[in-house]
């Protein structure tokens, strides 16, 4: 069973940046196609960002510009970069493999404040 892990979230100032990471379990990796998403209380989860299996990638129109998405088929590991944060960037993002069955990790927290 892969399994996802999710690091890298923490406290920042608007207009500051943040690094998630999301590593992967397994031998499979590189076949995935992989997403970040986030979900606001009381709201639905939303598709921040997705790369897949051949690198191509997409971004929710209120991030693109701002964040970008990578990975690293040798770390079995997906990244988020995310600049220019603003508060309302607040919430918790999620790391998931989009190829069925997804999965999910247990999501990082990410607070901006002034």
């Amino acid at each position: 069973q892969v399994q996802l892990v999710e690091s890298g979230g923490g406290l920042v100032q608007p207009g500051g940046s943040l690094r998630l990471s999301c590593a992967a379990s397994g031998s499979s990796f590189s076949a995935y196609d992989m997403g970040w998403y986030r979900q606001a209380p009381g709201k639905q989860r939303e598709l921040v960002a997705k790369i897949t299996r051949g690198y191509l990638v997409n971004y929710a129109d209120s991030v693109r510009g701002r964040f970008a998405i990578s990975k690293d088929n040798a770390k079995n590991t997906v990244y988020l970069q995310m600049n220019s944060l603003k508060p309302k960037s607040s919430t918790d993002y999620y790391c998931s493999r989009l190829n069925a069955p997804m999965i999910w990790g247990q999501g990082t927290q990410v607070t901006v404040f002034s």
